[in-house]
């Protein structure tokens, strides 16, 4: 009976530590089928990297370059809607998870994180299909800075 009991035990805890281990093995989606989806997000979005620029786009929305752990409405050159301020002010950091609910809508993903009943994101268009965004987002880690110490890892 106890080694029933050890055998259930430990297939609970390898279980649960399995999200875990997922979150080390980096984005979920595939880079390659997320440049061709960026082509929705230039219009807005530019990737800009401090030595080249990766993907020419619109400036209506921030540089994408580097958004990976980034805090929410923290890069310099944007000014962001004061939902998004406040989201990073709450401690959000971009990871895939966070960055495919965001796309899926907006305005109510940071009203949610927020916990604010009223204010508007200023990114109205929704990419609510989670293989393309979690393809964006791997896209995105792809062509920005090399990640230290594990920060992507934060699915």
């Amino acid at each position: 009976m106890k080694l029933q009991t050890l055998t259930a035990t430990l297939a609970a805890a390898l279980l649960s530590a399995a999200p875990l281990v997922a979150q080390d093995e980096g984005p979920t989606g595939d880079a390659e089928a997320g440049e061709r989806e960026f082509n929705k997000c230039k219009a807005c979005h530019m990737i800009e990297g401090p030595d080249d620029i990766i993907q020419r786009g619109g400036k209506v929305g921030p540089n994408l370059y580097g958004v990976a752990g980034r805090q929410a409405g923290s890069y310099e050159d944007f000014r962001y809607s004061d939902l998004m301020v406040a989201a990073g002010e709450k401690g959000l950091m971009w990871n895939e998870a966070d960055f495919v609910a965001y796309v899926a809508d907006p305005t109510a993903f940071l009203r949610e994180y927020t916990e604010e009943s009223s204010g508007r994101g200023k990114m109205t268009f929704k990419l609510n299909n989670e293989e393309a965004a979690a393809d964006v987002w791997a896209y995105l880690v792809s062509v920005g800075p090399a990640m230290e110490d594990g920060a992507e890892a934060t699915n």
